[in-house]
């Protein structure tokens, strides 16, 4: 235990009305905890912290705290505010030495879990707890989802991913790795092996393409393709990313590391852009520079066009994009990284109509997370499009809670 975070700790005002807990997705008590890890009862703490959220470690390193607790702390006002996501690091970092495999005894019901990222990594722990049978069926040769693939490993161990897929293991759940549910298995499939409940946690690695000329060039990548395996690509020495949110920055900041010269173009300003404050300021660290107000048009041989654009406020008070006029401008590089959004893919869906899906692939379901398919639920960025990691748990509480109902566990 570090005696800087004691003093942190220290530092919290134990408000009445916690606007750090309001501002938390899943409600975390932070004043609770604070006290427990203020008393040296670091298990206690841990236990709270992993029943509310069984991947608060994965939150105290990923969340956008400047917009949640961190960022409506009171200290904050007038001071610094009290660094909770660090507190919580340490907390959940000892509480993952020993995490309990308890569980509840066996119902015999069965559950298939397709996908193996934040929302099917929570259904599995909080299912198997319960006593239900639970596979995963993981597209990929290991368990993570956007944790392992999608977050470089400067910023997320990749041995903590590997510790709650062998604490999984130690849990009784089974896992079948490099299974694409669709093309092999269908949900018929699923249902006809006598899997009583299929949930649905595919995430969105589907990359929305820019749908300019030139975009199926050699040298053109989307992010969410580049950061499962960059050691695959050569780059070269000058890459430009497009987009603003912070998988643009973590494709930025890998490319950097292996050796390129990289720019992010963004058509608006920089307090526009999706990532977070931190995220930004890490990049520009790294030394990745910055090109606001430029929008994509075509992509040439060896050149990007680009349309200059401005932010004008109308007599309402809102901003607006303007597009100048003659204002092409090309920009050379060596490769280019497509990072302006992603969607679901269409694996499962293509093979059961029975399950609706939005416009752009997200599935519908109820407000109990159930899909218009019977006993199939789904939740997570498949659902939402791509939000945060926390967000995904706190739904897949909801949903879990929604099936024991169900089965009048609860």
């Amino acid at each position: 235990m570090k005696i800087d975070l004691i003093n942190e700790a220290h530092r919290c005002l134990n408000c009445k009305k916690p606007l750090c807990k309001i501002h938390c997705p899943i409600s975390t008590d932070i004043p609770h905890i604070i006290n427990l890890f203020k008393d040296n009862k670091i298990s206690e703490a841990g236990e709270v912290l992993f029943y509310n959220n069984p991947l608060s470690i994965f939150c105290s390193i990923v969340c956008p705290h400047e917009e949640q607790c961190k960022g409506h702390c009171i200290k904050g006002i007038k001071d610094t505010p009290v660094d909770f996501p660090l507190i919580e690091k340490e907390i959940s970092s000892q509480y993952l030495l020993n995490l309990p495999t308890k569980k509840k005894e066996k119902n015999n019901i069965n559950v298939a879990i397709i996908g193996g990222g934040p929302a099917g990594i929570t259904s599995a722990i909080l299912l198997a707890k319960e006593g239900f049978n639970v596979t995963i069926f993981e597209a990929f040769s290991k368990l993570g989802g956007v944790l392992r693939y999608g977050i470089p490993d400067f910023r997320l161990s990749r041995e903590l991913i590997d510790t709650f897929e062998e604490y999984l293991l130690n849990l009784g759940v089974k896992i079948k790795y490099n299974t694409l549910v669709g093309p092999t298995h269908t949900i018929q499939n699923l249902k006809d092996d006598g899997f009583k409940y299929i949930i649905i946690t595919t995430g969105v690695w589907n990359p929305k393409p820019m749908r300019i000329k030139g975009e199926t060039k050699g040298d053109i990548h989307y992010a969410i393709n580049y950061l499962v395996s960059p050691e695959s690509y050569r780059l070269g020495k000058r890459v430009l990313v497009i987009g603003g949110g912070n998988v643009a920055m973590d494709a930025a900041r890998v490319a950097k590391r292996f050796g390129s010269d990289v720019t992010i173009m963004y058509r608006r300003a920089q307090e526009d852009m999706p990532a977070t404050k931190v995220e930004i300021a890490e990049a520009k660290e790294d030394g990745i520079d910055f090109k606001f107000y430029y929008s994509p048009k075509e992509i040439l041989d060896d050149t990007m066009v680009f349309l200059r654009t401005e932010s004008k406020i109308d007599e309402y008070g809102k901003r607006n994009l303007i597009t100048l006029e003659d204002s092409d401008i090309a920009i050379s590089y060596n490769s280019i990284i497509v990072a302006v959004s992603q969607g679901p893919k269409k694996n499962i869906v293509s093979s059961e109509d029975r399950i609706s899906t939005e416009k752009w692939g997200t599935i519908v379901v109820d407000d109990n997370f159930e899909t218009t398919l019977t006993n199939v639920f789904s939740c997570g960025d498949v659902v939402t499009g791509p939000k945060t990691v926390v967000a995904a748990v706190n739904d897949t509480k909801n949903m879990v809670n929604n099936i024991l109902r169900k089965e009048k566990l609860i």
